[in-house]
């Protein structure tokens, strides 16, 4: 009788385990469904205004890319369907748009490496311990600043104006970044080493643009500096502990941990570049709608397709090589 007594309230004890288990869990999927819909709730506004004000513009612009516009006598305009001829006529007809299209492509395939390169050595510069650390990191982050809205534009206006000063005075002179080039001599040096000429072009274009790189690199500056300080430093102390260098620290731990926010730099600063105002594509299009609407619509639409592929092939290939650490 005793061992029956005993074995009953075990089944007692395992079944009130059972009920706070599933107790538990149903209080953490409750509390999981009350964190999705918060985040709805957060993100209504940017739904709303997607489907009530982007999404008719976005389908009225890819009408008129099949469609040609031509104007009515007595004022007014017609818009006729025609199709894929728009397209034909930017890829095979406008010889100027595939060019400048392959152009901006191969410009940016180094430019972008460079980015993210210089944003990630600085990151780890600006992570290391050392006094005035704040102010320095507030001093890369002010070209990001300096570069949108109003500032922008007054600071094209002075470059417009300038520009034209140096020509009325003394022709076109060379920046800053042209003297230094020229004055160290890159290619000849690559040549000599028998590099070849296409990457010296390559080293040339990277340091006379090296102002658009830091100009553009202040943003994902921030992002690697999340994500380095995300690091436990228990994992560094371990290492040390181990003995090991600051370079294997850096390759087998800080650059597993941060691949992540690699991948995410690497997509924002492929839309950041190929959407700038400053992209040569961008500059064409923008060119070809004074002339004609639908046909530069319809090249808008497909450098928006080009940009999307390219996207997603990266992200397909940096996506393979990120690490995700398990949180229990």
């Amino acid at each position: 009788m005793k061992g029956e007594v005993i074995m009953t309230s075990n089944e007692v004890a395992v079944g009130n385990s059972v009920k706070k288990r599933k107790t538990k869990k149903r209080k953490i999927a409750s509390l999981d469904r009350r964190k999705a819909r918060s985040g709805w709730f957060f993100v209504l506004p940017f739904v709303v205004g997607f489907v009530c004000i982007y999404l008719p513009i976005i389908i009225s612009s890819i009408q008129l890319s099949f469609s040609k516009i031509t104007t009515v006598v007595g004022g007014g305009t017609d818009i006729t369907f025609v199709g894929f001829e728009n397209y034909g006529e930017a890829l095979f007809k406008d010889a100027s748009f595939v060019q400048t299209l392959v152009s901006g492509i191969q410009n940016l395939v180094f430019e972008i490496p460079a980015i993210l390169i210089f944003a990630l050595f600085m990151a780890v510069l600006l992570n290391q311990k050392m006094v005035g650390r704040a102010a320095f990191r507030a001093i890369f982050f002010i070209p990001v600043v300096l570069s949108t809205g109003l500032i922008e534009a007054i600071d094209a206006a002075n470059i417009v104006t300038s520009s034209m000063e140096g020509g009325i005075n003394s022709g076109a002179e060379q920046s800053t970044a042209d003297q230094i080039v020229s004055s160290i001599d890159i290619q000849k040096l690559f040549e000599s080493m028998q590099f070849g000429s296409g990457l010296a072009e390559i080293v040339t274009d990277i340091v006379n643009n090296i102002f658009d790189i830091v100009n553009k690199s202040g943003v994902q500056m921030l992002i690697f500096l999340s994500g380095l300080q995300s690091i436990s430093p228990a994992i560094y102390e371990s290492c040390q502990i181990d003995g090991a260098t600051a370079w294997e620290t850096f390759w087998k731990i800080t650059f597993p941990m941060i691949s992540p926010m690699i991948l995410v730099n690497a997509v924002y600063t492929i839309i950041d570049s190929f959407t700038s105002s400053s992209n040569v594509v961008m500059s064409y299009i923008d060119g070809a709608y004074k002339t004609g609407q639908a046909l530069s619509t319809a090249m808008a639409w497909f450098y928006f397709l080009v940009v999307i592929l390219i996207v997603g092939a990266v992200a397909g290939i940096f996506s393979a090589f990120v690490f995700y650490q398990k949180r229990d």
